[in-house]
């Protein structure tokens, strides 16, 4: 398949709509990304990169990490995690804290902000290594690139503006979800969403996921194919929060949104896709990034449905 051709068609058909949508600003570290950058990059099982666009550029992955501290999560608590969270898509906005009232404070899923900070407390309590060298370590492991770090600015802002996260978490407490020091899980939360990685890096980062847990190009065994398969149904079932139904809809593939305007695509079989366009529809997801997935989705015949 001629992937450089799939991606250079893809950029020329959204290329007019860069820029719609909204930066996201309510943390001010993000609100200066440019809203008409682009970036695209497949990486195949064979180890083959092929991108378009500002492909070496970092970004704040925000809720993109959420799917590798759960692979980290799962690998160390493994079945007793679904005690505190669940795996059904909320249907609300990421950061709500509605359901968690009437839930007994157990979130929905672990890829909502609240679901998330209680996976980032299994992290907590679990790693040896502290939370976000664990994350690290497999991320830089996963590339082969010890580079990746935290984006000391995007913390710094997560952790001054992060009030809504702060509720969530000491409301999880209250429930006994939250079994740490709330303050400890919100800084490696804070921390872990403001990983700076571009989209060569994060579509090597997610090659594990597309290949049964395995990383084909080292052979390494990140997790377990049981496990790959649950966090790509979760991601393709919660991936995009109150849009995760569209999202299926429309690109038929696992994928996993952050605010800083990346995405994550997993395609079975075949390989990692990752997509950066700042620029956000009104659920917090890459606006042009979503079309471009759902282009490549088409003109590739990727869409698992």
């Amino acid at each position: 398949m001629k992937w450089q051709r799939l991606l250079d068609d893809t950029l020329h058909y959204v290329r007019p709509q860069l820029g719609q949508g909204v930066v996201a600003d309510y943390i001010p570290a993000l609100a200066a990304a440019d809203p008409r950058a682009f970036a695209m990059t497949i990486v195949t099982l064979d180890g083959e990169v092929f991108s378009v666009g500002e492909a070496t550029t970092t970004f704040s992955i925000q809720s993109i990490s959420k799917v590798f501290t759960l692979t980290l999560a799962l690998e160390w608590e493994g079945q007793e995690l679904w005690k505190r969270v669940g795996r059904e898509p909320s249907g609300s906005a990421f950061n709500s804290i509605v359901q968690l009232e009437h839930e007994g404070g157990v979130p929905r899923n672990p890829l909502i902000n609240a679901g998330a900070l209680v996976v980032t407390d299994t992290l907590v309590r679990f790693s040896q290594a502290g939370a976000i060298d664990q994350l690290l370590a497999l991320l830089r492991g996963l590339c082969d690139d010890e580079t990746i770090d935290v984006d000391s600015t995007v913390a710094a802002s997560e952790r001054v503006w992060g009030h809504r996260n702060r509720g969530l978490a000491w409301f999880m407490k209250s429930f006994g979800v939250i079994r740490s020091d709330p303050n400890e899980v919100l800084d490696a939360y804070f921390r872990q969403c403001a990983v700076a990685m571009s989209t060569e890096q994060l579509a090597r980062a997610g090659l594990f996921l597309a290949n049964e847990g395995r990383d084909p190009i080292t052979g390494a065994q990140v997790t377990s194919h049981e496990r790959v398969n649950r966090i790509n149904a979760l991601m393709l079932t919660c991936g995009h929060y109150d849009m995760s139904g569209d999202f299926a809809f429309r690109v038929g593939l696992p994928g996993k949104s952050g605010v800083g305007g990346g995405i994550l695509a997993v395609a079975p079989g075949v390989g990692s896709i990752a997509v950066w366009s700042p620029a956000l529809n009104r659920s917090g997801n890459s606006l042009v990034g979503t079309l471009a997935l759902e282009q490549l989705s088409l003109r590739a015949g990727l869409n698992l449905f």
